[in-house]
């Protein structure tokens, strides 16, 4: 931006009251440096939205109609920056780039968040244009496609060839979805989409396909298995031109509660089989119900995969998790925005030109606004080499180098070995508890018991694990979970599994029920065992606690103690 440091730089966000627009605004809230400019169709919305916001930058409400006379609103407000929240960018009728060319023209520069392919490929026919008046126009500010492009690069390094890019969205029940962006999905609902397959131009349908995945940074807790659908984002066209050898590219997004998902898939297959025409007539009902029906974990989250060959040839498979944590998830796709404001003002702009934002940030970028947030991430990597690892080390991924020696040290299992110690059992006291004690075998209340486990890694990659407590045995196998107990460590005692989400922090691993089951049938969550399960270390030795309850029933068992490695790895029992 040419204007000098002494006045605030003047951000006009059109839809800034708006779901998204808002979000923008509550992001750039803090810097003083910004006068932003609250924008839409009602003055008097703006002006409700900006009373009760915070803020250090100086706001301002202001009437906006982007289907008016933009060229004459845009000279009246004189922005530095004309960002475009407003949307559905896939619905802008005859003349879709009317603001672009609007901007351009006063030497404005111009960001949006479109979300819509098309839209955003179509930009660069304004690059000519664009740099003669020697200002930026980026398009598709979002995650799509630039998180995800610039997580991809970042898995990308060091392989001689990518082959897939494949990426998900699963948002938060309790993030609130705007009209425009339900009118958005509807209007490609079931309609074909473009994009790249087994190394050719293909089309197709929107939401009909589906992928299964479980988004899970190393060592945190991971979201549940999410059922995502094919979306049409701006990676779908732009991801091939930054990487020409890719053969498939996928997105999706896994909205929730599954039953509205479910029957937004259903309906996106009656306009694929020209039972209707399109579901846009649906979008009013849709965007009510995705509002009102709202159960479950405030979490949200996405991930991109990355498949292709190293140097030397060999086959690589990476991903890369992020799981925010309540309301901070709906603030990812406009950090795109942050971020390149706040490089302006750093004095660093993007270059003149018309193109979209793929390129315009890196992971680097991020992650200093993901840190002053409840947001975790991290890679993953399932390469042919990654899975000979010990079981734990697979599961926690890059974590488990974070955690404390003597846990480290207690699941590097290479070989049959022994541990012994010694731990303190409480059991349950009414009848029922007393019963399903016995029927798993677990050992009597006590103090001081002498303990020993001998760990067996088997041909299945699991580990079985073998309990002495005095006299009282009982064993259980863990191997690591495939389809919807992905990145879990599934637990198998007898007809009963649990799948277990091992979760780093505080210098402790901790286990966590995700799901069970008994004889392969899924059993209702609210019925699954629960208790504070957890290894530490205390005064430089391995530590464990261990406490199953049930509801209605209590507690089963409560077992504590250390165990120490024995020296020879083949020791017996």
């Amino acid at each position: 931006m040419s204007e000098t440091s002494e006045r605030r730089r003047r951000i006009l966000i059109v839809g800034g009251y708006g779901m998204f627009g808002g979000r923008i605004t509550e992001l750039l809230a803090d810097e003083s440096q910004l006068e932003l400019i609250v924008a839409g169709r009602s003055s008097a919305q703006a002006q409700v939205f900006c009373a009760h916001l915070k803020t250090q930058a100086t706001l301002r409400a202001e009437c906006f109609d982007r289907a008016g006379d933009v060229l004459t609103q845009l000279r009246t407000l004189a922005p530095d920056i004309v960002v475009d929240a407003s949307g559905p960018f896939q619905t802008y009728g005859d003349d879709p780039y009317r603001l672009v060319k609007a901007a351009i023209a006063l030497g404005i520069n111009y960001l949006d968040i479109a979300d819509g392919s098309a839209f955003v490929e179509g930009i660069t026919q304004f690059d000519a244009a664009a740099k003669k008046k020697c200002v930026f126009v980026l398009s598709g500010v979002s995650s799509f496609p630039v998180l995800t492009a610039a997580v991809s690069r970042q898995l990308a390094k060091g392989l001689k060839r990518v082959d897939t890019i494949t990426g998900g969205i699963a948002p938060s029940p309790y993030a609130g979805v705007g009209l425009n962006v339900v009118r958005a999905i509807a209007s490609y609902a079931g309609k074909p989409l473009r994009l790249i397959r087994d190394g050719r131009p293909t089309s197709a349908y929107g939401l009909t396909e589906t992928k299964r995945a479980t988004i899970g940074p190393p060592g945190r807790l991971p979201l549940r298995s999410t059922l995502f659908s094919l979306v049409d984002v701006p990676d779908l066209a732009v991801l091939p031109q930054q990487w020409p050898q890719v053969r498939t590219v996928w997105m999706g997004a896994g909205p929730v509660p599954a039953v509205l998902h479910r029957a937004l898939i259903c309906l996106a297959w009656s306009v694929r089989l020209r039972l209707l025409p399109s579901l846009t007539f649906l979008a009013p009902l849709f965007f009510r119900a995705i509002n009102t029906m709202r159960w479950g974990e405030h979490r949200g989250g996405m991930f991109v995969a990355v498949d292709g060959a190293s140097t030397e040839g060999a086959t690589v498979s990476r991903s890369w998790h992020l799981v925010a944590e309540g309301d901070d998830g709906p603030l990812i796709p406009l950090m795109a925005v942050e971020a390149i404001i706040c490089k302006c003002l750093a004095g660093v702009p993007p270059l003149p030109g018309a193109r979209s934002a793929i390129s315009e940030l890196e992971l680097d970028d991020y992650n200093a606004l993901f840190a002053r947030r409840a947001i975790s991430h991290g890679f993953r990597d399932t390469s042919s080499e990654a899975v000979t690892q010990p079981l734990y080390r697979r599961l926690v991924g890059s974590a488990f180098d974070q955690l404390p020696g003597p846990i480290r040290s207690m699941h590097d299992i290479g070989s049959t070995c022994l541990v012994t110690g010694a731990a303190d059992v409480e059991r349950g006291c009414n009848l029922l508890s007393k019963l399903i004690g016995l029927l798993f075998g677990f050992p009597e209340s006590g103090q001081g018991i002498p303990l020993r486990v001998r760990f067996t890694p088997e041909g299945d990659g699991g580990e079985t694990w073998q309990r002495s407590f005095g006299a009282r045995a009982f064993s259980s196998h863990q191997v690591a979970g495939i389809g919807r107990d992905d990145k879990l460590l599934v637990e198998t005692f007898g007809p009963f599994a649990f799948a277990l989400a091992l979760v780093c922090a505080n210098d402790r691993l901790s286990l966590i029920v995700r799901r069970w089951s008994f004889l392969g049938l899924p059993m209702p969550s609210a019925l699954a065992p629960y208790g504070d399960a957890f290894e530490c270390v205390r005064d430089g030795k391995f530590h464990f606690n261990v406490e199953i309850c049930l509801p209605i029933v209590g507690l089963i068992v409560r077992y504590r103690g250390s165990l120490e490695r024995q020296a020879s790895e083949t020791s017996g029992l």
